[in-house]
């Protein structure tokens, strides 16, 4: 299913309360010359979009998580006229909650939305043999610990602040539009906040939409996108005693082993005043609490006396959807698939994603003058495929040598001791880019990992034998 999905993405990549406006421009780096006949031909096209009178392009986004509140702010601010529908203002999505470092400053996070800067990570293998992470990293740098309840309703608050309206309701079906530049019209339930409220039955007409409603995106299916592998990320919130959580106060710990999961890993992450604990799978769906239950008891000495006051559940996706745009309607975050193998990582990505998207909606309609069409959106999935399918490939290709047996987990956790694989993982994680490498490291590197590989699969055949 993997290289299924590599496939997909490569595919996609070959193929084609005071409001704020201001102008977003787009840098890239020097295109070759058929790129630029490329990129002139799309903007002679979107200069004969008809121009928009009597107000502002509207632009709906469905979903108010990272994805959905850092496209709402964008288009607000690059003066499209903003409606973001949010079914539950105070979700908390199972989430290990760790962001890098360059998300705190290219997205201008305050600093107390961060619960933890975590400069410590331990790695421990099915054996329990734990190797210690973070030697590399500079002063300065840390992995955020943030709380999604607390990231999302601060980004939806400044989305509205730049002047987006925000709905709470639930959004359950579009009806497309007759002609070429006719309004989507959207059907969703508005909520008025009362418990038990049903909700009332409301429309909303607009020119496009980006979904950014998750991995069972409604959206996706209403542009028939194609489903995806997805994983359950199973997850407790648990209150320790005081002189417990100073051990994970600038720490986390990551458990790869079978008994956590065949194919995934368990975590242990700080959080304000308490601990997440989790695991997650693909293969392996009904055993999830199975799993669950023995990362607590890899780390039992360590949460002994815990209090469990938070259970959640929700499913990852595992690779990019089939198709992430139909006409004027963009996916964005976990509703276009953009969570990375190994890591599982997706907030950073869904921010980046939802932002990418809703700035080229406001270059193509010339900061909300004109209608967009389809090649206006499609520049934001080219310029993602560009910037991020390298890490998405890397991390897919770990995760298939590394995850497929305890041995090569063994050997993965052996290989994270050195420093150099250390600095490499911290600087393309911190900052996402794929770190260049020096020539004669990567040498030592390859013949160490071969060397780990070849002691855990003879160590494979050994314990067959047992």
């Amino acid at each position: 299913m993997a290289s299924v999905a590599l496939k997909s993405f490569v595919g996609l990549r070959q193929s084609s309360p005071e409001t704020h406006h201001s102008s977003i421009t787009t840098l890239s780096k020097p295109l070759s010359y058929s790129q630029i006949n490329y990129r002139r031909l799309n903007v002679v096209a979107g200069k004969s979009s008809p121009k928009i009178t009597g107000r502002n392009l509207r632009v709906a986004v469905i979903g108010g998580g990272p994805a959905g509140g850092a496209a709402a702010e964008t288009l607000a601010k690059g003066g499209i006229e903003t409606i973001l529908i949010e079914r539950k203002m105070d979700n908390a999505k199972p989430c290990g909650g760790a962001i890098p470092l360059c998300m705190v400053g290219e997205f201008d996070l305050p600093l107390d939305i961060i619960d933890r800067r975590v400069t410590k990570m331990k790695m421990i293998s099915p054996s329990n043999v734990a190797v210690d992470i973070g030697q590399t990293l500079k002063p300065h740098e840390y992995i955020g610990m943030v709380r999604r309840e607390v990231l999302d309703a601060y980004l939806r608050e400044r989305a509205a602040a730049a002047g987006a309206t925000i709905i709470n309701g639930l959004f359950f079906k579009m009806d497309k539009p007759t002609d070429k530049y006719a309004p989507y019209v959207l059907h969703y339930n508005a909520y008025d906040g009362k418990a038990g409220s049903a909700g009332k039955k409301e429309t909303i007409e607009v020119d496009a939409i980006i979904g950014a409603d998750g991995a069972n995106s409604r959206v996706a299916k209403s542009i028939d996108a194609g489903d995806y592998e997805y994983a359950i990320a199973f997850q407790e919130r648990i209150k320790i005693p005081d002189d417990k959580m100073q051990y994970y106060e600038n720490l986390a710990e990551m458990y790869v082993g079978d008994d956590v999961s065949p194919d995934f890993y368990g975590w242990v992450f700080p959080k304000c005043d308490h601990v997440a604990v989790g695991t997650g799978t693909v293969t392996h769906k009904p055993d999830i609490k199975k799993f669950q239950l023995a990362t607590r008891l890899r780390a039992r000495d360590k949460i002994l006396g815990g209090k469990i006051i938070r259970v959640e559940a929700h499913p990852i996706p595992e690779h990019p959807r089939p198709r992430r745009l139909a006409e004027r309607v963009a996916l964005v975050g976990d509703a276009a698939g953009y969570v990375t193998k190994c890591s599982g990582e997706g907030i950073y990505f869904a921010a980046k994603s939802g932002r990418m998207c809703a700035e080229a909606i406001v270059e193509g309609s010339e900061n909300g003058k004109r209608m967009v069409d389809e090649a206006d959106l499609r520049k934001y999935l080219e310029k993602w495929d560009k910037t991020y399918w390298p890490t998405y490939k890397v991390l897919d290709i770990l995760q298939k040598v590394f995850y497929r047996s305890n041995p090569a987990r063994e050997a993965f956790v052996e290989m994270c001791a050195d420093e150099y694989v250390q600095k490499m993982t911290f600087d393309s994680y911190l900052y996402k880019k794929v770190a260049p490498g020096n020539p004669l490291e990567d040498l030592k590197l390859a013949v160490n990992t071969i060397g780990s590989l070849v002691r855990a699969n003879a160590l494979r055949k050994e314990m067959a034998k047992i």
